[in-house]
This record gives structure tokens, C-alpha cells and sequence, in this order.
């Protein structure tokens, strides 16, 4: 077991070099990123910088995590820019006008802090959040793509009016401009996917920023000149390169307090606020998942030290401090072990924009602004949708009433009028009066009671959502790190997304810690989707089995097999197959089995999820599993560009396997022994895998485990497919 790095002074010694390293890479991200956020603002680039550096330096010296970056964020955009459109007076002011909002949203974060009220974001309810990260991924893709297609923008007309204006200005898009937006394009879907060493020493941003400069040159975008293309001319000149100062001091901007006493003034300040701390808080959550040493953040004195970061950020030009998912997740998959890793980046920030300014005068806004394109859109793209519609119709109308409310009002209003449609939908949901409904909310009777043998039962009573998740998070926390526990939701008449989240949550991280936390009480509930985390609402009769569920239950008792809807299997067997290790099964359901003890056979659904982002992506599919009485060697067989055509390649390829030189045609072979995969891979098994068409085979030495097609629900013809293989699988090493 790794031991956990040393806090503190001490840390900063035991672990500088790996550290150090961790912080290059994130430098090299958060350098364009940062320069990019502040265009997108609105604001001059070096606030950006500001932010960065900050995050940085200050951020370490008082702060609750471990392995997090802080820094500026693209939730942030949004609030700025409408910030700067209410406080517009006229006198060109408004960013200072800004700047001292951003100066009294630090100070008042520092006080929620050091009230120990950072628990309080947990109320804000998830779809809610994510409909306003969405809004916010709109408002700067519609602001970003008319940069990218070589126009400017203007904040004032809203996001969809914004979106309109570029689909008009299409015709007349600069095609000087287009062509570098379009590489910068290319570079981020594709980079991940090239396999050449070279193009993975900087990081795809970096890439993005480098590869416009020479398009710059053979334009010739340093003097004002027209170019004629395809009949039609266009401009091309100073004005499509990025603005940097001569001196780094020439851009420190201090706030104006001189709208202080105006409602647009508090609108921005609190809407900075809100959206800062949530955001977060939430990210600060979603590191500690990713934390290799599994180290918890304290949430109120990391709210404290991102406070008192965009006080000192404010008071010198620089934008609101945050916690930033994308670099956090790269600080960790590089190797950095504590909270000094945040220190070196934004040292490692300045140094750069020291030596770089003369460079980065010389690359195309196009290119920072196609970086936010692709960062909005990803924000709020289908595949969004279409994870929010999972966990529930429910949820999909919060997300999209958020989302439509923000856009057309402000954030203030779009976040308490999608908690609002949230509170109403569960009232109308739970089908009871409205004060017993606040009193199942807030009188629920759940409690907490420690049996004789030392584990515990929670037993959740009454309306289980958002408004009562702090109540039962303080039950929660008094299980013990490595106790085992039950929480039994049988008497919750509705358990919300929210509940759920959480409380899944927390049996991952007691897994962690040695506990083993059982969740029931949920088969008399019914949801409007199998998603485990779609809201539960209790019913009084068994829901119905669905067309494919009575299909597989025939199929079974053909076969003289069992079928269970929802299967009883420990989840935490299957991280004992590589592929699972880093994709841990999130829920199962419809297993077939065969009774036979001896070769137990299950084929059953699962569902798993791919990234550590804000929203993961989610697959549903079917896997058979064989357990075998005797040891066999630990490999892997799958398809050749099996993963690569639905997963990234560099999850892929890190598998610390020799590759097997006698493999099956059409696919690639990875052992952990190659003298006993040469005993056990016979020219009958060889022909037997290649005739079954099967996608992914794996071993873990103690079973089989079967990927019968690329991440989807299996149809009968797949469960055929699989049973047949199993069945001549299992005669031959009978044999």
C-alpha cells in the first residue's frame, strides 16, 4: 500500500521533483486556457494570467486540498460578461466595476468559510447545476464562434441572438481566419487519436497555439493589408492577433467601488459568488475521486483560501479564483502528490509569460477562441443531453428549464428557478399536502443506529432530496471510515438524484477505506429511467417487466437458466479484469445464469463510466462471465481497434502486458505469461475465438470475462453468440 505524502513544509521536500513535473504539464495547459477564459470575458488577457499566477502562489498557502489547480474557469465567462453589460456607464470603468464585485465576492467566500458553511452548496441540486454550466457553455461558444469565423461580437445582444448573428455572418466568414480556426479544430477532436510520440510532448492546447503562428506568417496578419480569395477580398492585419502588453505591470488594474451601492453592483457580486463556490466545491469532490492517496478536502477552509486568492486577484486586474476540473485531472494523472504542485504551475506561469510575450503577440485570437468553442460546445453537446435524459425525464426538464432560464434572464434567476421547477416536480412527484411535504423533508425521522457487532444501519424515512441532503450527509458522516453499514431507503416515499449521488458516493469511498456500505430498500420504488441515480419514487405495486426483460426471461428458462432483474453480484470482483480497473461498474441488472456450480456462467448488463470530467461518459452493455474452479493464465484478446473506436487511445495502450506473437487473425493478444498462454492458447481455442466473433476476451486467472459488441444492450442473436462460446469454450479445457 502507497503511503500517503507527507503535509505541509515536509511534503514540499519528500516530494518536489514529482511535483515539479506534475506542474510543467499543467502550466502548458493553463496558459492558453487562461489567456483564452479572459478574451472570452471580455477583459484584457493578462486578467486571465492574473488568475492563474494567484490560483497558483496564494491558493497554496491556505487551502483545504491536496492535488486541485486553481485558477480561472469557463464558469466563469458568463458572469463577467454580464457583469460588465449591467455596469456599463459609460465611462469605460466597467472591468473596474467588475473588479471590485470580484474583490467583495472573495471576501464574503472567506466568510462563508471560516462559518463553516461550504456544506450548504450541497443543496444546490446537480441537474440544476449542470443546466447552468450548459447556459454558460452556450453563452460562450455563441460568443466565441464569431471570433473563430473572423467577426467580433457583441455582448450585449444575449447568447441566441449572438448565435443567430454567426449563422448570417457565415457567408461572409474570413476563410483567412476560417483556416486556422479549422486546424485548431482538427487538433483537439483528433490529437488524442495520433499515435506519433512527438505530437504528445505539449499538450493539445499548446499545440493549438503553436501550429497558428506559422499560418500568421504565410498571411502575414503584421500589416494591414487586403487579400483577394475567390473573387472576394477580405482584411487581414494586426488587429486578428492577440494584444500583449510591453511590460506585465502595464496590464495591473485595480477596482472601483463606485457602484457599490447599485442593485447591478450585488447582482454581479452574488452571482460571482454562487457560481464560484458551487462550482468549486463540486470539483473539489470530483478531485478527491481521482486522488490516488484518497485524501479528503476540507471544503470550508478550501472555500476560505480560493476567497481570500480572488481578493488579492481583484485587487490587481485578475479574474475570480476557482478550482479547475481539466488542469486538476492532468496535476494527477502527472504524478503530483501535494498541494505544492499548484505553487510551481503558477510559478512556472509567470516565468513563461515573461518569456513568452513576445511570442504569444504573434498568435491569431482565432486560435485562442477556438479553444472556447470547443470547450462551450462540450459543455453543452448531445452527449450532455443525452446523459442528463438517463437519469431521468425529471432531470432532463430541470436541466433544460435551467438552462433556457439562464439564458434569457441571468444566472441568479436560472439557478433559484431550476431549484424552484426541482421542488415543485418533487411535490407533485410525492403526491402528498404541501406541509407534509416540508415536514417528510425536514422531520423525516430518519436515524442512524449501531448494531450489536458494530456495523451500522441508516434508515432514510420521508422525502429524501436536495433540501434534505445536509441532514442526512451529517447522519452519514458518523459512520466511522472503515465500518460497514446499511442504508435503507425502504420508508422514503421520493429519493432524489441529488441523495443518490451522494450516497453512492460515500460507499465508494468507505470501499476504499475497508468498509463494506449496502444500499436497499429501493425495489418497491420506481424511476422513469433504469438509471441508478434517477429519482425513486415509492409505489405500493412490482413494476412490470419490459419488453426485453420478458425476452431475456424466456430465453433463460429455455436454456433451463435463472433470470434476475436485479441481480445480487459484488461489484468489486470485476476490478480484478484490467478493463475494469479503471472503469468501476456503477450498477447491473437482467442477469441470465446457469445453476452449474462447478462452471457458473452469467451474462448480465452493466453500466460503467469513462473520464473523471464534470460529465463522464456513460456506456450500457452486456458482458458474459465465466468463473473457473482452476487457475489459467491472466491475458487479454481483443479485436483489432476494438477500444480505439469508442474509447480514448491513451486509456488503451497503457496496459502493462507483453504482447502475445502467436495471436488469433484480426486480434491482438496481451498476456501477463507468455510460456503459459502457449500452453493454453490452442490452435482449437484459436479457431474457436475467431469464428465467435467476439470483440474483447479477458482473464483475470481465476475467470473469463466477454464483450460480445462495442458497448451496447446485447440482442438475442449476441446472447447466442456468447452462450455458444461459452459452451465450446468450456468442453474444450474439460479436455
Amino acid at each position: 500500500m502507497e503511503i500517503t505524502p507527507k503535509k505541509g513544509f515536509k511534503g514540499l521536500i519528500e516530494n518536489w521533483q514529482s511535483d515539479m513535473i506534475a506542474a510543467v504539464s499543467v502550466a502548458l495547459i493553463a496558459l492558453p486556457l487562461s489567456i483564452g477564459i479572459a478574451l472570452a470575458a471580455d477583459v484584457p488577457a493578462m486578467a486571465g494570467i492574473f488568475s492563474a499566477i494567484v490560483g497558483g502562489v496564494v491558493t497554496t498557502l491556505y487551502r483545504g486540498g491536496h492535488v486541485s489547480v486553481n485558477g480561472p474557469a469557463k464558469g466563469v465567462i458568463a458572469v463577467i460578461l454580464l457583469g460588465l453589460a449591467a455596469m456599463d456607464d459609460g465611462t469605460g470603468q466597467e472591468f473596474n466595476y467588475v473588479l471590485a464585485a470580484i474583490v467583495i465576492s472573495g471576501g464574503l467566500q472567506v466568510v462563508l468559510g471560516l462559518l463553516k458553511l461550504g456544506r450548504f452548496a450541497d443543496i444546490f441540486h446537480s441537474s440544476v447545476i449542470h443546466g447552468i454550466l450548459a447556459a454558460i457553455g452556450i453563452y460562450i461558444f455563441a460568443k466565441q464562434i464569431l471570433v473563430a469565423l473572423g467577426s467580433n461580437s457583441d455582448s450585449s445582444n444575449g447568447a441566441i441572438q449572438n448565435l443567430a448573428d454567426s449563422v448570417l455572418y457565415l457567408p461572409n466568414a474570413n476563410p483567412f481566419v476560417v483556416i486556422i480556426s479549422l486546424v485548431g479544430l482538427l487538433l483537439l477532436l483528433f490529437h488524442s487519436k495520433i499515435s506519433y510520440r512527438f505530437f504528445h510532448l505539449l499538450p493539445t492546447p499548446m499545440w493549438v497555439i503553436a501550429l497558428s503562428i506559422p499560418f500568421v506568417y504565410g498571411f502575414n496578419f503584421f500589416e494591414d493589408h487586403i487579400v483577394s480569395f475567390f473573387g472576394k477580398t477580405y482584411e487581414v492585419g494586426p488587429a486578428l492577433l492577440l494584444d500583449m502588453p510591453d511590460s506585465i505591470w502595464n496590464s495591473v488594474l485595480h477596482p472601483n467601488f463606485g457602484m457599490i451601492d447599485t442593485i447591478e453592483f450585488w447582482t454581479t457580486t452574488l452571482s460571482i459568488l454562487v457560481i464560484t463556490s458551487i462550482e468549486s466545491l463540486a470539483i473539489a469532490k470530483a478531485v478527491d475521486k481521482i486522488d490516488p492517496y484518497k485524501r479528503k478536502t476540507d471544503l470550508n477552509k478550501d472555500l476560505t483560501g480560493i476567497g481570500l486568492s480572488t481578493m488579492v486577484a481583484g485587487c490587481i486586474g485578475g479574474l475570480p479564483i476557482i478550482a479547475v476540473i481539466i488542469r486538476s485531472t492532468v496535476n494527477v494523472h502527472n504524478g503530483a502528490k501535494t498541494k505544492w504542485s499548484n505553487m510551481y504551475q503558477g510559478l512556472l506561469l509567470l516565468i513563461f509569460i515573461l518569456v513568452l510575450s513576445p511570442i504569444l503577440g504573434k498568435v491569431p485570437l482565432c486560435a485562442f477562441a477556438i479553444l472556447l468553442v470547443y470547450a462551450g460546445f462540450k459543455l453543452a453537446s448531445p452527449a450532455v443531453f443525452k446523459q442528463i435524459y438517463s437519469h431521468g425525464i425529471e432531470q432532463l426538464i430541470f436541466f433544460i428549464g435551467t438552462m433556457v432560464l439562464t439564458l434569457y434572464t441571468n444566472l441568479l434567476i436560472g439557478l433559484f428557478g431550476g431549484l424552484l421547477l426541482a421542488l415543485v416536480s418533487h411535490m407533485f412527484l410525492a403526491r402528498v399536502s404541501i406541509p407534509q411535504f416540508f415536514k417528510m423533508i425536514f422531520n423525516s425521522g430518519s436515524n442512524l443506529v449501531m448494531k450489536p457487532d458494530g456495523s451500522y444501519c441508516l434508515k432514510i424515512r420521508g422525502i429524501a432530496n436536495f433540501l434534505g441532503l445536509i441532514k442526512i450527509n451529517n447522519l452519514v458522516a458518523q459512520i466511522p471510515a472503515g465500518a460497514n453499514a446499511t442504508i435503507d431507503l425502504s420508508e422514503s416515499r421520493l429519493v432524489g438524484t441529488t441523495v443518490l449521488e451522494d450516497l453512492y458516493d460515500f460507499q465508494k469511498i468507505q470501499q476504499n477505506t475497508g468498509g463494506n456500505i449496502k444500499i436497499k430498500g429501493l425495489d418497491k420504488h420506481i424511476s422513469s429511467t433504469n438509471h441508478k441515480l434517477a429519482t425513486k419514487i415509492k409505489v405500493d405495486a412490482i413494476e412490470p417487466l419490459n419488453r426485453r426483460q420478458n425476452k431475456l426471461k424466456e430465453m433463460a428458462e429455455s436454456y433451463g437458466w435463472d433470470f434476475q432483474v436485479e441481480p445480487v453480484e459484488d461489484l468489486e470482483y470485476f476490478k480484478s479484469f484490467y478493463f475494469f480497473k479503471s472503469r468501476p461498474i456503477e450498477a447491473e441488472s437482467n442477469c441470465i445464469s446457469d445453476p452449474n456450480k462447478d462452471l457458473p456462467i452469467k451474462l448480465i448488463d452493466v453500466t460503467f463510466e469513462e473520464g473523471v470530467d464534470i460529465f463522464p461518459d456513460e456506456y450500457k452493455t452486456t458482458i458474459g462471465l465465466l468463473k473457473l474452479p482452476f487457475s489459467i493464465p491472466k491475458f487479454i484478446i481483443e479485436k483489432k481497434d476494438f477500444l480505439d473506436k469508442v474509447l480514448p487511445i491513451s486509456e488503451h495502450w497503457d496496459i502493462d502486458y507483453s504482447v502475445y506473437n502467436n495471436p488469433p487473425n484480426d486480434y491482438i493478444v496481451k498476456v501477463s505469461d507468455i510460456e503459459a498462454m502457449d500452453a493454453f492458447l490452442t490452435d482449437k481455442l484459436k479457431v474457436l475465438i475467431e469464428i465467435s466473433g467476439l470483440h474483447h476476451l479477458e482473464s483475470n486467472g481465476q475467470a473469463i470475462l466477454i464483450f460480445s459488441n462495442n458497448f451496447v444492450l446485447a440482442q438475442a442473436k449476441d446472447y447466442i453468440k456468447m452462450i455458444q462460446f461459452i459452451e465450446n469454450f468450456k468442453s474444450m479445457i474439460k479436455k
